[in-house]
């Protein structure tokens, strides 16, 4: 079993800017792809931003974020991070980690909530 740990989101201002970080542990075997996901109320689940481990670290951002979040590069093995700049109201969400093993199997965080004020 692998544990995703999700560090606290919080409440920001529209405008601000906001860090949040994830690491696996437990049996992890290989991990292909890491990332973030959201879900607003009343809203599916919507994938934010994921980083392909096993593919060169190949990135995708929703439109929606693009240009205002970023996976930084070089993080630690089995962590990863997502810089939220220029947050806006509609970014208001619980924010879920994820992470799925060379075996397909997908792993979800708790998820953290982050409110943006306006």
């Amino acid at each position: 079993q692998v544990e995703l740990v999700e560090s606290e989101g919080g409440l920001v201002q529209a405008g601000g800017s906001l860090r949040l970080g994830c690491t696996a542990s437990g049996r992890i075997l290989k991990t292909n792809v890491m990332g973030w996901y959201r879900q607003a109320p009343g809203k599916q689940r919507e994938l934010v931003a994921t980083i392909s481990i096993s593919d060169g670290g190949e990135i995708n951002y929703a439109d929606s974020v693009k240009g205002r979040f970023t996976i930084p590069r070089g993080s630690p093995k089995n962590t990863v991070d997502l810089q939220m700049n220029g947050l806006k109201p509609e970014d208001t969400a619980v924010y879920y980690c994820f992470a799925r093993q060379n075996d397909g199997r997908d792993y979800w965080g708790q998820g953290t909530q982050v409110t943006v004020s306006s």
